[in-house]
């Protein structure tokens, strides 16, 4: 298996400028995220002028808040602006933020995905949509509209997904070209590759197909304790926040992972307003083995446990530092990278 390296970069000119450097440097991809603050594409129509080599991708464009349509429209004009670096990284986010800020129902979210990566397809390749699905029907029936075909030349539009559940995972192996993950340990890899590997092979495909991409932090330091502590912490609002009392996918992921108890402990702590204990309660593992912290043999041999599961992309994220502090620590990533993928191949 051979590792690449992604960031993440917010929409200011300070991030367009680390990514410009960061290209230089030889990294794959920029991931842009939306959730309730700066969209994702209009940082990424920016980026293919400010840059000609790296790839542009969303991380991810919520389903819901935008048409299928519109987003195949979007995705057509990003792949042309940029010499076809496009990647259209989709979730369906979850029910706080689509029925709270988007004012969309959040239903069918497995159903939802599949149609809309089905319907993007058709207009990107230049078919005449037609659509008979669960969620959407195109054109819709008993009105004035009729079947369109696209205006625009056709073009691959690689999607990738945003899963976290069993059910959606295997889709993301049917379906799509890549996997966006998240609350991944790679000791326990196999609760979602497997998923994901019985959705290709029902497809006909291997898991081998897809661009399996993780979501690290890199942080290089002497105290890694503390580092992790402190990661750890950062995770009680994803536990006690990242949706209702009901449903956070997120919780549900670390459960199957063996954290169970702990995610509910969290999540009960947070909701009851103790928030500064809900950060002591989550597992400092969880803050170390979702990271690559510690000396450069620490991070290289956490490199080696994330090739060897089967991921292909690490997205990280550096926090902190100015622009020639986090510069320096992605260039040794790189170089920490190109390393452990020789080791590989040799």
């Amino acid at each position: 298996m051979t590792l690449r390296v992604g960031i993440s970069a917010a929409p200011t000119e300070a991030g367009v400028q680390f990514i410009v450097e960061a290209e230089r440097l030889g990294v794959d991809s920029v991931w842009v995220p939306e959730f309730w603050g700066y969209d994702a594409l209009t940082p990424l129509a920016y980026l293919a002028a400010r840059t000609t080599r790296i790839r542009l991708a969303t991380g991810i464009v919520q389903l819901g808040a935008r048409t299928p349509a519109m987003l195949a429209m979007s995705a057509m004009s990003l792949q042309a602006l940029s010499g076809d670096r496009f990647v259209l990284g989709i979730g369906v986010s979850g029910p706080q933020v689509m029925e709270g800020w988007h004012g969309v129902q959040f239903t069918k979210p497995v159903q939802r995905t599949a149609e809309t990566i089905e319907i993007i397809r058709q207009i990107a390749r230049g078919d005449r949509l037609v659509h008979d699905g669960e969620v959407y029907q195109l054109p819709l029936p008993g009105g004035e509209g009729r079947s369109i075909r696209s205006a625009s030349p056709s073009v691959a539009v690689p999607i990738y997904v945003a899963a976290l559940g069993p059910a959606n995972l295997a889709m993301t192996g049917e379906l799509a070209e890549g996997w966006i993950g998240n609350s991944f340990l790679p000791e326990s890899a196999s609760v979602f590759f497997d998923p994901i590997r019985w959705g290709a092979e029902s497809a006909g495909r291997s898991l081998g197909d897809l661009d399996l991409t993780v979501a690290v932090g890199l942080e290089f330091t002497d105290d890694v304790e503390e580092a992790a502590r402190r990661h750890a912490r950062g995770y009680a609002f994803t536990f006690g926040a990242m949706g209702s009392s009901t449903h956070n996918f997120y919780n549900d992921a670390f459960s199957r992972q063996g954290f169970g108890d702990d995610v509910r402990a969290v999540q009960r702590l947070w909701l009851d307003g103790d928030r500064q204990a809900a950060e002591q309660r989550v597992p400092v593992e969880i803050g170390l083995k979702t990271n690559l912290l510690g000396s450069r043999d620490m991070v290289a041999e956490r490199l080696r446990l994330y090739r060897d599961a089967g991921v292909t992309t690490l997205r990280v994220g550096l926090a902190g530092g100015d622009l020639d502090t986090r510069l320096e620590s992605l260039e040794a990533l790189v170089h920490l990278v190109d390393s452990v993928n020789a080791e590989a191949a040799a």
